[in-house]
């Protein structure tokens, strides 16, 4: 790794980037590819926000390495299957050890699936009663250096409080403002990072 300015750094390919990204090829990737990236699939963003969840007390690279493994015990995210777990499935998923084995986050996700089917069943999705937090359009955060990165936001905290008033579990403001800037609900990569201005761009469309 060469060319650190600041908490960006410049890796062998030239392209600057965002400290945190390393040089783990799984996070780089992340980082090139979907961090920042405006998402409004419905199911989508339910699985981000439960992998958010699972993420509680650990580091996003474990998750990542697991998220094949999540998507094969957990049917691909798909809610509605999701929402019909039994007690079998919980043991089940309790057993595999491609996944994180936490039965409160495990319940947890189950408890999501039936919330996130209530608010599309109530219309008008999951997608538009996330996104109208913050008017349908990516926050442009404009940090420079990593002290200008919040942790939570009053943004955050009211969507937290209203996934929980839904029956959403592990989503807490600072979960939620992760979440938030993994689907691109604002832009946190930083001004000098290369990806900052292609989800900036994203945003205008």
């Amino acid at each position: 790794m060469s060319g650190e300015t600041g908490l960006i750094t410049t890796h062998p390919d030239g392209c600057p980037r965002c400290w945190w990204a390393g040089l783990d090829p799984v996070y780089v990737a992340y980082h090139d590819t979907e961090w920042g990236v405006p998402e409004y699939d419905g199911r989508a963003l339910y699985e981000k926000l439960i992998l958010d969840g699972f993420q509680a007390g650990l580091s996003w690279i474990t998750i990542l390495r697991r998220r094949d493994g999540f998507r094969r015990a957990f049917d691909g995210f798909v809610p509605e299957r999701i929402a019909r777990y039994t007690e079998a499935d919980i043991e089940r998923l309790m057993g595999d050890a491609g996944i994180i084995r936490n039965r409160a986050k495990i319940v947890g996700a189950i408890a999501g699936a039936r919330a996130w089917l209530a608010i599309e069943e109530a219309g008008p999705g999951f997608s538009r009663f996330l996104w109208d937090f913050v008017d349908g359009r990516p926050i442009q955060s404009g940090a420079q250096v990593r002290a200008d990165i919040a942790t939570e936001t009053e943004v955050s905290k009211q969507i937290s409080r209203a996934l929980k008033a839904k029956g959403f579990t592990f989503c807490g403001p600072t979960i939620v403002h992760a979440f938030m800037q993994a689907t691109g609900m604002v832009n946190d990569h930083l001004a000098g990072c290369h990806r900052h201005a292609a989800c900036a761009a994203l945003a205008q469309g």
